[in-house]
């Protein structure tokens, strides 16, 4: 006996056509039929677009027009998000600017291109994950196609000779089969069988997934806000319009939509490394807080940390500054307390040196009893290096050695004009300097407890032995923000099962031959060349060859000295691409 090695003659298109269909729906993508262009009419041109529109390569264009779209709502200011930076860039590139506005690069994910774009690739991806879902399905509900004539026509086959009968092999090979988890059953003279469906599944649900990121995305921009507010230890929050310091939102959002909540911040806490590499860098940095959700709840504690916000509802509250507000009390002339509370600084470095400044609007009247406003500049270093360091910079961020300068202006600060100022900042238009006994502006360095004595008894300034802290939360509210990990989480599960699973089906003929002895075949089938699908087979064909009795060969006698192998047995042709088992 031999193994069968006997050439075959070329398929007629008959078994072509056969091996086509065998090898057909290993993938869910549509067929694209080309366009009869003399024939189309109305209906045929809508057609033609709409399977432009839902094919692969218009998605991935459009997915990648978006991308691109998105860049310059990244590097031209945004209306939506900072109408400052807008103005100033107008103002200082007006061609630019007008050129832009045309262009709607000012609200770029509210233009109408920006829109355009997105609502067609939405399109396209439905329009091409749907007709995918219902041949999947109907892939899931059928069985495996039947066998070609020709399996060693197919890329992976092998054979051998065998004493068993015909349905002995294919007992058997179904029983393989199945418990290697391959979709299998008898269809006429073999067995057919299908696995890897989880490609398909991936495919479909990394689309689904896209689509739920588009949802997401959308719905975050259209209904997100977010708003910044400082809050000195011993104040509070609520969560209303007119208590942010700076807020913005989506074009759909209005203040119907802030989640119900207040707060006050009971203590900030920061410690930080007082040596090494490291030095000055946070250690411990936290807000305690005592809030309430919704007008009548109940008021309970927590402690905000970096990147561990505290949620309300669809909102929520991050710690993303600090600094230190100085206690300020300004008497007039006659001792009367004119101005007296905690002025909140900004930083200016890593080691908190601060700067503001301290507005009296009411109840101040000068030495000759007219009103007047006062306005102080005032820079606060935490940690003073002392008058031989030669700077006025903080040398640590902790209260170690605080130093609050100030230098005094009296006059009208602007505050009735009707136009909006900034807290931080001193309008000296028509403000006037307090002059010390050289003509120069009077300013003077103090320590906690120290008083300031204007001149010509204007009053005093009292710098207070109680240093406060602020905190500045923001409040985010993003209500597609879930949707969007799970949607991105879901991409990069179907995207790794597309590439990482392959579809493959395989084929258990076994008939008699003409001597009365049991041929079988088995030949395998890949959705693309792999050599997975070879060497999977190879091994299958080794079981299965294992659990029948080999038939010898036509041309090897079972006598023969000379042969290797014991009488009888008879290994099988190895599938193309695999190794001998």
């Amino acid at each position: 006996m031999s193994k069968t090695t006997a050439s075959d003659p070329a398929p007629t298109a008959a078994e072509n056509q056969e091996l086509g269909d065998a090898g057909s729906q290993l993938s869910t993508a549509p067929t694209e039929e080309s366009p009869n262009l003399p024939s189309l009419g109305v209906l045929g041109w809508a057609r033609w677009f709409w399977r432009q529109l839902t094919s692969m390569r218009v998605a991935l264009l459009l997915l990648l027009l978006l991308s691109l779209g998105a860049i310059p709502g990244s590097l031209i200011p945004q209306s939506g998000q900072d109408e400052t930076k807008v103005a100033d860039f107008r103002k200082g590139n007006p061609t630019l600017g007008d050129v832009y506005d045309k262009l709607g690069l000012f609200h770029v994910y509210s233009s109408v291109w920006f829109s355009a774009i997105y609502i067609l690739l939405f399109v396209s991806l439905i329009g091409c994950i749907v007709p995918r879902t219902w041949q999947f399905v109907g892939q899931l509900r059928g069985r495996p196609p039947r066998a070609p004539s020709r399996l060693n026509r197919l890329p992976a086959h092998t054979t051998w000779r065998t004493t068993a009968e015909p349905e002995q092999i294919h007992s058997a090979a179904l029983a393989l089969l199945k418990k290697r988890r391959f979709r299998a059953h008898l269809a006429g003279d073999a067995v057919a069988a299908e696995k890897g469906y989880l490609r398909e599944l991936g495919n479909l649900a990394f689309h689904i997934a896209l689509i739920v990121l588009l949802v997401a995305f959308a719905w975050g921009q259209l209904y997100k806000s977010e708003g910044n507010k400082l809050v000195v230890e011993g104040d509070g929050f609520s969560n209303t319009l007119t208590q942010y310091d700076d807020f913005k939102s989506g074009s759909l959002f209005t203040s119907d939509d802030l989640v119900p909540f207040s707060f006050n911040l009971k203590k900030f806490t920061g410690t930080y490394e007082r040596s090494g590499p490291n030095k000055g860098t946070p250690r411990v940095y936290q807000a305690d807080l005592t809030y309430s959700a919704g007008p009548y709840g109940k008021d309970e504690k927590t402690t905000v940390r970096v990147n561990h916000p505290l949620e309300i509802g669809d909102a929520k509250v991050y710690l993303v500054s600090h600094g230190y507000a100085p206690v300020i009390t300004v008497r007039d002339g006659k001792g009367n307390v004119v101005y007296d509370d905690a002025v909140p600084l900004l930083p200016l470095d890593a080691n908190v040196t601060s700067s503001g400044v301290v507005k009296v609007l009411d109840g101040y009247r000068n030495p000759e009893g007219k009103k007047e406003q006062l306005g102080f500049n005032a820079f606060f270093v935490p940690t003073f290096g002392g008058a031989a360091s030669g700077t006025m910079l903080s040398q640590f961020p902790a209260l170690d050695s605080p130093v609050l300068a100030l230098s005094a202006y009296h006059g009208d600060l602007g505050a009735d004009s009707g136009i909006p100022q900034s807290v931080y900042q001193m309008d000296k238009t028509n403000m006037k300097e307090f002059k010390d006994s050289q003509g120069k502006l009077f300013k003077k360095l103090l320590r906690p407890g120290e008083t300031m004595e204007l001149p010509n008894g204007a009053g005093t300034v009292t710098f207070g032995k109680d240093i406060r802290e602020w905190a500045g939360f923001q409040v985010v509210q993003e209500p597609g923000g879930g949707w969007a990990l799970a949607g991105a989480l879901a991409a990069i599960g179907g995207l790794a099962a597309s590439l990482f699973i392959q579809r493959r089906r395989v084929w258990v003929r076994a008939v008699k031959g003409a001597d009365g002895v049991t041929v079988v075949e088995m030949a395998g089938l890949g959705r693309s060349e792999s050599a997975k699908v070879p060497e999977e087979l190879g091994d299958l064909a080794g079981i299965l060859y294992d659990q029948t009795p080999a038939a010898p060969g036509p041309h090897d006698p079972a006598d023969s000295p000379d042969t290797d192998q014991e009488p009888g047995t008879e290994t099988p042709v190895p599938a193309e691409g695999a190794e001998k088992q």
